[in-house]
């Protein structure tokens, strides 16, 4: 089993909410998490800037990788969007199943 999780960040809840329900819908990620507004500190453009952002947890299959970035990319408001991949060392088989069923048309694609 091969399980990652995407994590990125979005400049508003609408934003995460709108990608967040496109990677669910077109099955490049089994779920999406929303997270609380955080407060981000970071140099662009030669200045350090401050912003209010919402990031996302995104738990799909490692072979969705790619295409989930790529999506997300495609979608985001930003530039360079923050967007960064991280497997997962442990997790119930249980769930490992339901997140490679429920993400991507490939070998698992059976609903769990």
């Amino acid at each position: 089993m091969s399980v990652v999780s995407a994590y990125f960040i979005c400049g508003s809840r609408e934003e995460a909410e709108r990608i967040s329900t496109a990677l669910v819908e077109e099955r490049l990620a089994a779920c999406c998490n929303i997270l609380g507004e955080c407060h981000s500190i970071y140099r662009w453009d030669g200045a350090v800037e401050r912003a209010a952002e919402v990031p996302v947890i995104a738990k799909t299959r490692s072979d969705m990788a790619d295409a989930l970035i790529a999506r997300v990319s495609e979608m985001h408001s930003y530039d360079n969007p923050a967007i960064v991949v991280w497997p997962i060392d442990r997790l119930p088989l249980d769930y490992a199943r339901w997140v490679e069923n429920n993400s991507g048309n490939g070998p698992f694609s059976d609903t769990a």
